[in-house]
């Protein structure tokens, strides 16, 4: 599915990374708030669903080359956070919608888990 479909899935807006959303494909996404656990579980190429919209999620992003942000429960980053993430490629999205309900919409349209959850 391409970004661009994803953010239409999700009611979502671009903040970053506009010209990325017609070539992106994403396969797998992941959620989480802790962004030790992003780095301890997920994989290259996940789509991430945070709360947390500051700079340590673009760090985080970057270290784990995650391929997209979509900040949900209505968070919006500030310039700086936004400002990073086109330094870095990394495409930032928000909605207003829960967490809970973006993983939902994302299963449902074919969006796997990224495989390496805790168990």
């Amino acid at each position: 599915m391409k970004l661009r479909e994803v953010e239409k899935l999700l009611e979502a807006q671009t903040l970053a990374g506009t010209q990325r959303l017609d070539d992106l494909v994403i396969e797998t996404a992941g959620a989480a708030d802790l962004m030790s656990d992003v780095l301890a579980f997920s994989h290259p190429g996940t789509l991430l669903l945070t709360g947390l919209a500051t700079v340590q999620s673009i760090s985080t992003a970057d270290i784990a080359d995650i391929k997209a942000i979509i900040y949900v429960r209505g968070k919006h980053p500030d310039i700086e956070v936004v400002t990073k993430a086109e330094e870095r490629g990394i495409p930032l999205l928000c909605t207003s919608l829960g967490m809970f309900e973006c993983c939902g919409r994302l299963y449902r349209a074919g969006i796997r888990d990224d495989g390496h959850a805790a168990r």
